[in-house]
């Protein structure tokens, strides 16, 4: 053994026995993969740039109740114009904090929000649905709510869901609560919700505190977050104001995230979406922290680009993934819980080019470390289809991404250098109990396939499709555990009284 390698070993034997750790157990050396889009001076050129946007041009926010708030703890209100100091905001930034807990239904933490943690979940809103026995596209209807939230439910790297879909076969006054109902009823894991209004924002908070056992459970572990969207450029409606409010005030933790898109609703330049984009979430931290300093947050924005040859917001942009890997770099500055975006396509159906793209964001949106990442798997087609076999797909891409992102844990065992020591030149290592105790380990999917070709003959010759179908129609036949009986009669008491 050279002297090189003699001190390179006990270097790593000492680091172990000190409990030496970058992430992991205290017996492991453990770095996980990262990746940084931004330097630390574009991070402050970045945050200068806000401020300057909201100190000098602001945001329209036609609120009176909202107005006076902020004209009275220093914002310059003339009109529905809001201009605010960048003591102000970095005040509000302060004041947030840095970890939102999000429980399931059942009342037990599941997600913590914090640093770059990371953790992926479908999205919502899709107005058509892609029916996985026949690949026909139909209007997204509540039955279809169910089906795609307990799908969520059973798939284990979606870590938390959201509506999905619309319900075009319920009245349109009440079709968020009635979709609201569906996905809690049939998903126990931490749900996203977007409302109308504020009555409807009540009543789906109300059936949150019934299933989770009350204010104080809720409190402890919310089971419920709401999404919310200023417009971009600059500007709040609203209703939407009222809701940031509601929120604010019963400590619902808010996502706050516009959707800016370059060369249409912001700039055509890359880095000047990305802080108009900061400047619009942070104006909503301004509002909200001024309601109840210390409610959680969660900072975010949806950044692309229009394709000015079909003039589409794109959900596929490898700009996409760019900005918002800035915008994650960002959060993490201010030490604000981030509300990413991976897992969506352009493409009209499951198709290569979904599995291309949806990979590239997933993989992306972990190593920038992405917080609460949404659209895994169920935006299609521009964020107009939810498809149950893209769910599907994207929960074995985020599979992949979760082991990648394990890197490689050093320890005594995953070295095994006196495995290497008992085999030795020529041998083989099958029969070792240090193989069979690791194997395991190794990533196995059901999906992609690695037999030889005479293998995958006698097995059926199945294309790609066609088990990503099976899988998908035999995870579809999972349900949660249902809600008393009692319960769902309050539910169904609830419902009846929706206006």
């Amino acid at each position: 053994m050279t002297t090189k390698i003699a001190r390179q070993l006990n270097l790593i034997t000492d680091r172990l026995e000190k409990g030496v750790q970058m992430g992991m157990a205290s017996d492991e050396l453990y770095f996980k993969p990262r990746m940084q889009v931004i330097n630390q001076d574009q991070i402050d050129q970045i945050h200068c740039a806000t401020l300057d946007v909201l100190e000098r041009t602001g945001v329209d926010i036609p609120h009176e109740k909202a107005l006076e708030r902020l004209s009275g703890h220093g914002a310059r209100v003339e009109g529905d114009r809001v201009r605010m100091p960048s003591w102000m905001v970095e005040d509000a930034i302060r004041k947030a904090p840095s970890r939102v807990i999000l429980g399931n239904r059942t009342g037990k933490r599941t997600i913590t929000l914090e640093r770059d943690k990371t953790y992926f979940g479908p999205s919502l809103d899709c107005v058509d649905y892609l029916d996985p026995r026949t690949h026909m596209r139909s209007r997204f209807v509540s039955e279809n709510v169910k089906v795609t939230a307990a799908l969520c439910d059973t798939l284990p790297h979606m870590h938390w869901a959201m509506f999905i879909g619309m319900a075009d076969d319920v009245p349109p006054d009440i079709a968020d609560r009635v979709i609201a109902r569906y996905a809690m009823e049939y998903c126990e894991k931490p749900i996203a919700f977007c409302s109308k209004d504020t009555a409807s924002s009540k009543d789906i908070y109300e059936m949150a505190l019934l299933l989770c056992g009350g204010r104080e459970n809720f409190d402890q572990a919310p089971y419920l977050l709401h999404y919310s969207e200023p417009i971009s450029p600059l500007a709040y409606f609203d209703l939407a104001v009222d809701k940031i409010i509601f929120c604010a005030q019963n400590s619902i933790p808010l996502i706050n995230s516009p959707a800016p898109q370059a060369a249409g609703t912001a700039p055509a330049t890359l880095a000047v979406t990305v802080v108009q984009g900061n400047a619009e979430t942070l104006s909503g931290l301004v509002l909200h922290q001024l309601v109840n300093p210390g409610a959680p947050f969660v900072a975010g924005a949806f950044t692309t680009v229009m394709d000015m040859r079909t003039t589409v917001f794109s959900y596929g942009a490898c700009e996409m993934s760019l900005m918002t890997a800035a915008l994650a770099q960002m959060a993490q500055h201010y030490r604000l819980p981030f509300f990413g975006t991976a897992g969506a396509t352009d493409a009209k159906f499951c198709d290569a080019q979904a599995g291309a793209e949806a990979t590239f964001q997933c993989l992306t949106a972990a190593a920038i470390g992405s917080g609460l990442v949404h659209d895994c798997g169920s935006w299609i087609d521009h964020g107009s289809v939810a498809s149950p076999e893209f769910m599907v797909l994207t929960n074995e891409i985020v599979d992949a991404v979760d082991h990648f992102m394990r890197g490689l844990p050093l320890t005594e065992e995953s070295l095994a250098l006196d495995v290497i020591h008992c085999v030795g030149p020529r041998g083989h290592f099958l029969q070792e109990s240090h193989t069979f105790n690791n194997f395991k380990n190794i990533r196995y999917s059901e999906i992609f396939d690695r037999s030889i070709l005479d293998q995958w003959k006698a097995a059926g010759s199945k294309t790609f499709e066609q088990r990503l179908q099976e899988v998908t129609l035999k995870k579809m036949e999972h349900r949660p555990e249902p809600l008393p009986e009692d319960t769902v009669k309050i539910l169904d008491e609830m419902q009846r009284g929706w206006k």
